[in-house]
C-alpha cells in the first residue's frame, strides 16, 4: 500500500472589468508516485444553483482512501464561482452577453468571452485527463441519471460504473436533431471531451438549491465506482439493474404561461404511456385551464417540474425512450 498525498491550489479563471481575479481551487489526489496515470478529472457547478455536486465532492474528499489509490484524481468543486455566488443557471449578461452559460464553450478560448476564458483554464487540467466526471443536478425535480455520448462504449461504461439505475445516451453532432445544434450542445464539456477521446460523463443528481442526502450519497460512491472501474482503487463494480434510454430533447413544454399543478399520481422515474396527463397549466386569475400537458411519447418521466409558476415555454417535463431495460 502506498501512502499517496492530497494538494490544492487556487487557480485564476478570469478577471473581471473592475480587476478582481476570478478564482476556483482545484484539488489534486495522487497515489503511488509510481503510478501518476490514469488521471481522472471531476467538476461540479458549472451551473451555480446546482450545488448537490459540490457536496459530493467535499464528502469524495474526506472518503476517497489515498492509501488505495493509483493514478490521479483532479477534482474542482466550483467551476464557475459567478453563478455559484448568484445561485444561478447562467452569468450576468454584462459579464458574458455572448456565452451566459459556460457549458456551452467547451474547450474554451483564452482570449474569447469571459466564460470561455475560464473553461480554457480548466481545461488545462480536463484536457490532459485519461477521463472525467462533469457533475449536474439538472431541473428542480429529476430522477437520478448519467448522460453519455450516444455510440462512445468507453463513456457508456463510466456511466454504468457511476451506478445511477438510469443512463441516458445522447446523440451529437452529424446524428443529433435540430435542437441539438440549436442548443449550441456540441459546446457542452461531455461532447468536447469526446470529441478528443476521452471518455466522459455527466451524472444529473436530481435537484438544485438544496443538498439531497440520499443523492449526494449516491454521488460520492458513484465516484468510487468509477474509480474501481479504472482500476485506480481496488475491488469490483457491483452488477447492477439498470435501463438504458434515449436522451429525449423533444420535452414537454408550456404552452401559455401561469399556474402548473403536477399530476400528484405521477414521481419521477415512473413508466409513462403516451396520453398520460402530466398536470394543468392554468390562470392564476380566472381560474381557467390553459394547458393539458401530457406525455407525447412512451418512456421513462425523469423530470416533472415542481415550481409552480410557468412561463410559455417553459419545460415541464421530459420523457426519456426507453432501449434497454
Amino acid at each position: 500500500m502506498g501512502t499517496g498525498t492530497h494538494t490544492s491550489e487556487t487557480v485564476t479563471l478570469a478577471r473581471l472589468p473592475s480587476g478582481v481575479e476570478l478564482e476556483t481551487t482545484v484539488h489534486t489526489y495522487r497515489g503511488d508516485e509510481s503510478a501518476a496515470e490514469p488521471t481522472l478529472y471531476v467538476q461540479a457547478a458549472q451551473h451555480g444553483r446546482e450545488i448537490n455536486g459540490t457536496e459530493v465532492l467535499r464528502r469524495f474528499h474526506e472518503r476517497l482512501p489515498l492509501e488505495s489509490l493509483s493514478g490521479t484524481v483532479i477534482a474542482v468543486p466550483v467551476a464557475n464561482p459567478l453563478t455559484f455566488d448568484r445561485v444561478s443557471y447562467t452569468t450576468p449578461e454584462i459579464l458574458d452577453s455572448v456565452n451566459p452559460n459556460m457549458n456551452r464553450v467547451w474547450p474554451g478560448d483564452a482570449d474569447g468571452s469571459l466564460h470561455q476564458r475560464m473553461a480554457a483554464r480548466l481545461w488545462e487540467y480536463a484536457g490532459r485527463a485519461d477521463a472525467i466526471v462533469d457533475l449536474h443536478t439538472g431541473s428542480p425535480d429529476m430522477h437520478p441519471h448519467v448522460v453519455f455520448r450516444e455510440g462512445d462504449e468507453r463513456s457508456r461504461r463510466l456511466a454504468e460504473a457511476f451506478g445511477t439505475d438510469l443512463l441516458l445516451g445522447e446523440q451529437a453532432d452529424e446524428d443529433a436533431d435540430d435542437e441539438w445544434h440549436r442548443r449550441n450542445f456540441a459546446g457542452k464539456l461531455r461532447v468536447a471531451a469526446s470529441n478528443e477521446d476521452i471518455p466522459s460523463i455527466t451524472p444529473e443528481l436530481a435537484y438544485n438549491k438544496q443538498i439531497l442526502d440520499d443523492v449526494v450519497e449516491e454521488g460520492v460512491e458513484g465516484l468510487l465506482d468509477v474509480l474501481r472501474s479504472l482500476e485506480m482503487l481496488p475491488g469490483e463494480v457491483p452488477d447492477r439493474d439498470q435501463t438504458l434510454a434515449r436522451n429525449h430533447l423533444g420535452q414537454v413544454s408550456a404552452a401559455d404561461s401561469g399556474l402548473f399543478r403536477p399530476n400528484s399520481s405521477l414521481a419521477v422515474g415512473d413508466r409513462v404511456t403516451e396520453g398520460t396527463a402530466l398536470g394543468t397549466v392554468y390562470h392564476p386569475t380566472t381560474y381557467e385551464p390553459l394547458q393539458e400537458a401530457v406525455a407525447d411519447r412512451d418512456g421513462i418521466l425523469y423530470a416533472l417540474t415542481r415550481e409552480a409558476t410557468v412561463v410559455a415555454g417553459d419545460q415541464l417535463a421530459s420523457v426519456a425512450l426507453v432501449r434497454e431495460a
